[in-house]
């Protein structure tokens, strides 16, 4: 399926079907998955039902769901440009190391 194809209103449908499916597969009524994630009775069958709720909602529902891992598409990685990472390899290149005895036992020659 491919979601971008989807309109809102059939995201939402999907969404409100998930929660659905995955409260029934926890054996939980509606009343007591809205009573655990503090939201009204009414407000979950709408989320359910694929109407507009706030974000706020879904997040306690999923959490009670224990389903909260589908928000991870969410964070924000932190990214090093390609140009920082070549500043980084060669602040962390191996410098070649002088011996320093050696260099003062041999003055440096005439031409």
């Amino acid at each position: 399926m491919d979601i971008a194809q989807l309109s809102d209103m059939a995201i939402l449908r999907m969404i409100g079907d998930f929660i659905k499916k995955k409260r029934m597969a926890l054996n939980k009524t509606q009343d007591t998955l809205a009573e655990e994630a503090s939201i009204s009775r009414s407000t979950l069958s709408l989320l359910e039902r694929g109407e507009k709720v706030n974000l706020i909602t879904l997040i306690q529902v999923l959490r009670v769901l224990d389903e909260l891992q589908l928000l991870e598409a969410f964070e924000v990685r932190q990214q090093i440009s390609p140009i920082e990472y070549i500043k980084l390899q060669k602040k962390y290149e191996r410098q070649r190391v002088r011996n320093t005895d050696m260099a003062a036992d041999n003055p440096p020659s005439e031409w």
